[in-house]
């Protein structure tokens, strides 16, 4: 078979594993093979070659109970494509560092946590909140984690907190949206009370710059 004729079967064979992954990572309780074979409409002896392929690359990995899941190799390519992340989310974040008085910071989702990807502090303010970058909360604590929440939802509108982190705190965050495989937020946070109003504006025009930026 000359390369012409087999470069439809590798678009197939590509794109039914890039499905199988997005399957896995989307079922907190792994997949058995058969079950993976039902969801993507095709046979079992194919969902095993494509394991067998991804397994290789450490794509995918079987608990002890034969379930599919995610392996680290997943994570390798999430870390390496962080920077990337942060490069492109500064410039927003120092536009609303600067606007807003207080530290912004791009969070993302890893390992079911929120984690902060990139934090950008006011230049002309005298005070203002250290946040530090890969710093993590619970996504049900914080401006940010709750905005990724809201995301989830669907809702796109700013999302604010008082001291649910670090007493004393305010924030205000708001989710990216329109970023394929990206769940995230753009926020700030302060050491005074903040014009929710205001500032979340400013937080939902960054987060659109940043998801244009990451598109």
């Amino acid at each position: 078979m000359d390369t012409a004729a087999r470069a439809p079967e590798t678009a197939q064979t590509l794109e039914r594993g890039l499905r199988l992954l997005h399957l896995v990572a989307d079922t907190p309780g792994g997949l058995t093979v058969t079950e993976a074979a039902n969801r993507l409409g095709i046979g079992r002896a194919a969902v095993y070659r494509l394991v067998g392929a991804l397994t290789g690359h450490g794509m995918l990995r079987r608990d002890g109970e034969g379930r599919l899941r995610l392996g680290v190799g997943v994570l390798h390519l999430a870390r390496r494509a962080q920077p990337l992340l942060a490069e492109g989310a500064l410039p927003a974040l120092r536009r609303l560092a600067e606007q807003a008085g207080a530290t912004a910071h791009l969070t993302v989702v890893e390992g079911g946590e929120g984690v902060a990807l990139a934090v950008v502090e006011p230049s002309w303010t005298s005070f203002h909140v250290a946040y530090r970058t890969g710093s993590r909360h619970p996504l049900e604590r914080g401006a940010a984690g709750r905005a990724i929440l809201a995301g989830r939802a669907g809702q796109a509108g700013p999302v604010s907190s008082t001291g649910e982190l670090q007493s004393g705190a305010y924030g205000v965050a708001a989710p990216v949206l329109g970023v394929a495989g990206l769940e995230a937020s753009v926020g700030v946070v302060a050491l005074a009370p903040l014009d929710v109003a205001a500032v979340g504006a400013q937080v939902s025009a960054a987060a659109d710059a940043v998801a244009a930026a990451l598109r």
